[in-house]
């Protein structure tokens, strides 16, 4: 596997705390944390480009010419029988003229259908196609077996500590608080 740089400070190694304490008058336990702490920035720094990698890649196996934002689109149609453009536009953060040159781009390569919303006829209701769905579920299949592959070398009370720390994240990103 590539090395990929540091997207924080190439130059910079892995922190780690001193083994005396620290020499800015912090307690010994904080500078400890804050080294940790960077350390986990670094690791989400690369974790993700690999997601965008992963994305761009799973676009690809598709449609060679699907941008990643298409398959986000297809990530949202797979799951709902239908969304409105602008609700696509609004979940994905994006451009409502990128989103509607994505959408007819994807229209092109026979991945979605575009019909009038019934309940607002203004409004343009997008759907996935069939032929769509099953390369889509392909390409989740192919990532189930990955990080499968990736984490059945570990112990299952490394996975589940693994799961459960991620889900705290989770939970206080959602929040925006810490939990108690």
């Amino acid at each position: 596997m590539t090395h990929l740089p540091d997207p924080f400070n190439a130059a910079a190694p892995p922190t780690q705390a001193p083994a005396d304490g620290p020499a800015d008058g912090q307690p010994a336990g904080a500078a400890g944390l804050d080294a940790a702490i960077s350390d986990v920035e670094r690791q989400f720094g690369l974790l993700v480009i690999s997601a965008r990698r992963s994305i761009r890649n799973r676009a690809a196996s598709i449609h060679p010419d699907l941008p990643p934002l298409g398959y986000k689109v297809l990530t949202l149609l797979n799951h709902s029988a239908g969304r409105q453009q602008v609700e696509l536009a609004e979940e994905l953060q994006a451009d409502k003229a990128m989103m509607s040159r994505t959408i007819k781009q994807m229209a092109a390569f026979g991945l979605v259908t575009c019909a009038s919303d019934p309940a607002d006829g203004r409004a343009k209701l997008v759907s996935i196609t069939d032929a769509a769905r099953e390369r889509y579920e392909q390409s989740i299949a192919e990532s189930r077996k990955l990080l499968h592959g990736r984490l059945s070398t570990w112990g299952q009370d490394e996975v589940e500590r693994f799961a459960e720390l991620l889900a705290r994240l989770n939970e206080t990103s959602a929040t925006g608080n810490s939990p108690d």
